[in-house]
């Protein structure tokens, strides 16, 4: 999967063990040193994840217009009553409410409420195995975010160094603060996942606070009407870029490819458009976890990606950004505030003079973010010191990371980063590069420098 394409691998917390997450964990880092990539790693906490009682061996489907009870408990379902591990399941859901199994694509109705179970009629059918999740509206949901399994879940990552932890069923800034982590690179670089109503009405604040943002359109599209979705896709997308946060667009992105060698026509549409909306990074589910064939799935993806790229509206980017309202926070630091200066002064630079790459040399990868909320033309190639800020790096937009030796000098990190991206074949001799770094005379951590340099 790295070698066709996979930047990012995300571990499903809520599907394994711990064991076999921290073993696939080392798995994953071990081939990707094989291989010579900074392959990041992304856990994603279960959250408040409520899941059904395991289904029969052969799966259960669920019909359009019949009915089927639920119950709270944590049983095996039968093909009469589906238990739901949820003890409140009676007092919180209510006749009219509507819920959803797995990604979504399975839609029940409550109907009638007695003393032990719920009947609900199912409103869209389908098939249901293992232990699907169950969707409850957010509003009727008791538990909150980051649960006590998450924090036990996350210290065992944080021990062995993961990169970036996604966090389930976020409503506010404050549930991401909850989580208690060291500011990244120190700590993993938190990606907020917009999966209910709550997280759309305080956008900004969440993703102002969270390090990325992902758009979990599974939970998203049972919390909204599905004609919704694709306008709330693209303003979680364009939040993210004006306030310089990468954003990953996921769920069912080729979800046919679960079973089929090839995606549907809509599915290759729905990845270009996600592209052509700006996002940094596109993530596969069940295609690459459960599908009959993930490298020919991560192939697909990385290749229509591709190709939306050459197609990308990179002259109009530009307009398109600075039509997004920027955010209303006062307290912005000034250091910040002038990396992103000198990060549109570099975009322009580079695209004025036909610049064959942007060199950020950056300690904790805020440089490099910057620079892809412009979606330059040149390749990005993203230096630090910080192997934590390296691997993190490998989910923004366009970026190539690169670890330059920790014991490397502040004064010669700027020829040391040319001379490698000489050696690794990114820029070649007559090649016009832009370089964006920090320098001693600035009284602080911001990137105050752009050089535009011929390689010799």
């Amino acid at each position: 999967m790295i070698g066709a394409g996979m930047n990012v691998a995300r571990l499903g917390l809520a599907h394994e063990s711990l064991d076999f997450a921290l073993e696939r964990f080392h798995r994953i880092r071990s081939v990707a040193a094989d291989m010579g990539q900074y392959v990041g790693i992304l856990a994603d906490l279960p959250g408040p994840k409520v899941r059904s009682g395991k289904m029969p061996e052969d799966g259960l489907v669920l019909v359009e217009g019949e009915t089927i009870d639920l119950a709270p408990g944590t049983d095996p379902s039968s093909t009469t009553t589906i238990t739901v591990d949820y003890d409140e399941l009676l007092n919180d859901i209510q006749v009219g409410d509507t819920l959803a199994f797995g990604d979504g694509a399975v839609v029940v109705q409550a109907t009638d409420k007695r003393g032990d179970a719920i009947t609900v009629r199912i409103l869209n059918g389908g098939p249901l195995k293992g232990r699907p999740g169950v969707h409850i509206p957010a509003d009727r949901l008791r538990i909150s975010a980051p649960t006590p399994e998450d924090l036990r879940l996350l210290d065992a990552f944080i021990e062995v160094g993961v990169d970036m932890v996604a966090l389930s069923f976020v409503r506010s800034a404050h549930d991401v603060r909850r989580i208690g982590t060291e500011p990244h690179p120190r700590g993993p670089l938190v990606v907020a996942k917009i999966e209910t109503r709550a997280a759309v009405e305080n956008l900004d604040a969440i993703i102002v606070e969270a390090g990325a943002v992902m758009v979990a359109r599974g939970d998203l599209g049972a919390e909204f009407p599905i004609e919704e979705l694709p306008h709330l896709q693209k303003q979680i997308i364009h939040r993210c870029i004006a306030l310089g946060r990468p954003v990953i667009t996921a769920t069912q992105m080729l979800e046919s490819m679960v079973h089929a060698p090839s995606p549907t026509r809509a599915e290759a549409s729905d990845v270009a458009n996600a592209v052509f909306d700006g996002t940094s990074a596109l993530m596969l589910s069940g295609e690459s976890a459960i599908g009959v064939d993930p490298i020919n799935s991560v192939g697909t993806m990385a290749r229509i990606a591709r190709r939306a790229d050459q197609e990308f509206d990179y002259e109009g980017w530009a307009g398109s950004l600075a039509a997004l309202p920027a955010s209303d926070d006062n307290n912005e630091a000034i250091d910040d505030a002038v990396t992103k200066a000198m990060s549109m002064a570099a975009w322009r630079a580079a695209t004025e003079t036909d610049a064959t790459a942007i060199l950020c040399i950056s300690n904790t990868g805020f440089t490099v973010r910057a620079m892809a909320r412009f979606r330059p033309q040149a390749k990005i190639l993203g230096f630090s010191v910080d192997p934590r800020t390296v691997f993190q790096l490998s989910l923004s937009w366009g970026a190539t990371p690169y670890l330059l030796d920790p014991a490397t000098t502040r004064e010669a990190r700027l020829p040391t980063a040319i001379s490698e991206a000489v050696r690794l074949g990114e820029v070649r001799s007559g090649d016009l590069v832009a370089v964006l770094h920090g320098s001693d005379s600035y009284p602080g951590q911001a990137t105050d420098t752009l050089r535009m340099v011929r390689i010799p």
